[in-house]
């Protein structure tokens, strides 16, 4: 009989430690989808805030626009810092920073972005249109000639730009 009830002893034990063990397995499973939900439902809250602020923009609603971008950019601060090999992150971190004044540190994000997919068409005219901004065609060309043969509206943008630009400087 002791035998018996050594034999129930450890499979009951067994039964036991395998639901603990594919309770945590689930919950671990379940926790790293909602985190990869939770990045994806910043970078889209995110996206939402800088086409507000793109509309306000062209109401001529500027402060109110630089508020959002700032909202926008806590957003995908907050995306990075779960997803640093995502360039489309850098992009949006970079471009809402330049729509608020912040030409240093919107550069230093196009930059990292570039380090991951060189042939980024939105990074390239963003990082292209900073240059304008601050002056240097030189290296807006750069980028416009990394944008040649696309047939998008990046390089298309992008040339208009310097073109206007370029009797300025």
């Amino acid at each position: 009989m002791t035998i018996l009830k050594k034999n129930i002893k450890f499979f009951i034990t067994f039964f036991i430690l395998c639901g603990l063990s594919f309770h945590s397995n689930f919950v671990y499973a379940a926790s790293s989808v909602s985190n990869g939900k939770d990045e994806a439902s910043l970078y889209k809250s995110g996206k939402k805030l800088v086409l507000r602020a793109k509309k306000l923009e062209k109401k001529d609603k500027i402060e109110k626009a630089k508020k959002l971008y700032l909202k926008a950019y806590d957003k995908f601060e907050k995306a990075y810092a779960k997803d640093k090999k995502n360039a489309d992150i850098l992009n949006y971190l970079g471009y809402t920073l330049r729509k608020t004044g912040n030409f240093e540190k919107a550069e230093i994000y196009y930059l990292k972005g570039l380090e991951l997919d060189s042939g980024h068409l939105g990074i390239n005219e963003y990082l292209g249109e900073l240059y304008v901004q601050t002056g240097r065609i030189e290296l807006a060309k750069e980028r416009l000639q990394v944008l040649v043969g696309c047939k998008c509206e990046e390089y298309e943008e992008l040339k208009e730009l310097i073109e206007e630009k370029k009797d300025l400087y």
